[in-house]
């Protein structure tokens, strides 16, 4: 038997996880990992056969709660001289970008509404409001990411070229300072995703020259000239002498939008229980092997309805990374056959509440920053995933 061994860290703080056994790891042979992707794809195809009226009414009905919160911050921009107006402004703002980002713009650019044959939510040509430019987005994330999940060394949003989140990262001294680094990228989350495509870390080794990125530095500069001028002088202009208040609005809607974003997008690809892999491990995958990946890979965020409609329904990131091209608020109608379908096999199903993910992250984020013979003991076995069909 070629084993495929997938392991997770030890951390305090992380969600529940179904699992099949508690004393040793879980071993999958090579049929029943067959069959997990034999019943995805049947799950995929009952959704997608059932995809009409009711998903187009969802979409267009986000779109119009996001284009209100949007005129109504705008709009109370003009009476930011008063806190509790201001305030007010900030949040309907952010909840705007919120759902721009998130519910809209993610989820369109993966193609989950190009059945609808609508221009404007084309993922090809679909444009939206942040400072990474879509077609570099489309690339680092929905290609890189979603073909290489979590495989050390291939995925780059492991740690985006600057955090250590896996043992797999070698440390060395510059992860000291990990949290300091997180902290950073959360606040300034926009403008991590838009340099991520860069690959400076690449560029700083030297396998990546300044002349290899210079038509991405180009479509940055653009988008991201667009950004600044629309958030910090257009709009505070239009408020005339409230330019100062309407630009402190704006930058605090963007960090509003960053910390939250992030704070999903980390809690859904980093809690404890979350597996990574190697690039030998994964090699000649089978369709039923990537998604086995694609769900020991993943954690879901138990919420309400409204948290999962504000977080894109990245709360079901297990979900997401399996289906990344249905529509996103149909994830939680697929969770409970995906879980069920865990059970079955004995695979852990990573889910937990906001907090308890959240924190599962921060303190891996500190513990990473730690050199290894500090840090704590390896990682135990988690699963093992027979590749290739026995022969007799």
């Amino acid at each position: 038997m070629l084993g495929l061994s997938i392991r997770t860290l030890p951390f305090l703080g992380g969600g529940k996880s179904d699992t099949g056994t508690s004393d040793g790891p879980v071993v999958l042979s090579y049929d029943q990992v067959e069959e997990i992707g034999r019943e995805l794809d049947e799950l995929r195809a009952r959704v997608v056969a059932d995809l009409g009226a009711a998903d187009r009414e969802y979409i267009y009905k986000v779109i119009k709660a996001q284009r209100g919160f949007e005129v109504a911050g705008r709009g109370l921009m003009y009476l930011g001289f008063l806190p509790p107006f201001w305030l007010a402004a900030v949040g309907a703002l952010g909840i705007s970008k919120i759902l721009d980002n998130m519910e809209i713009g993610h989820n369109v650019m993966h193609g989950q509404y190009d059945w609808m044959r609508e221009p404007g939510l084309n993922s090809r040509v679909f444009e939206w409001d942040t400072v990474c430019p879509a077609d570099q987005w489309r690339h680092s994330h929905n290609y890189m990411h979603h073909t290489y999940t979590n495989i050390v060394g291939r995925d780059r949003d492991i740690g985006y070229g600057i955090l250590r989140m896996d043992e797999g990262q070698k440390w060395n001294p510059y992860y000291l300072g990990n949290p300091v680094y997180a902290f950073a990228l959360m606040t300034f989350f926009e403008w991590g995703v838009m340099l991520h495509d860069l690959e400076v870390e690449n560029i700083v080794s030297g396998k990546r020259s300044w002349y290899d990125v210079k038509p991405l530095l180009q479509g940055m500069w653009r988008k991201a000239g667009r950004q600044v001028l629309k958030d910090y002088v257009l709009f505070p202009a239009l408020t005339g002498p409230l330019f100062v208040s309407t630009l402190l609005g704006n930058a605090a809607a963007n960090l509003v939008r960053n910390v939250w974003t992030y704070s999903i997008i980390f809690c859904g690809h980093f809690p404890t229980g979350v597996q990574t892999f190697s690039e030998d491990e994964t090699a000649d995958e089978t369709r039923g092997q990537w998604y086995v990946r694609q769900m020991l890979g993943s954690a879901n965020i138990e919420g309400s309805p409204l948290f999962h409609v504000m977080s894109g329904n990245l709360s079901h990131q297990i979900e997401h990374h399996l289906f990344p091209d249905v529509p996103a608020h149909r994830y939680p109608e697929m969770a409970p056959q995906v879980r069920a379908l865990c059970a079955k096999h004995g695979l852990p199903y990573n889910t937990g509440g906001f907090f308890k993910q959240i924190g599962s992250v921060w303190g891996k984020i500190f513990a990473l920053a730690l050199p290894p013979f500090i840090a704590g003991p390896g990682r135990p076995p988690g699963v093992i995933v027979e590749r290739q069909k026995a022969t007799v």
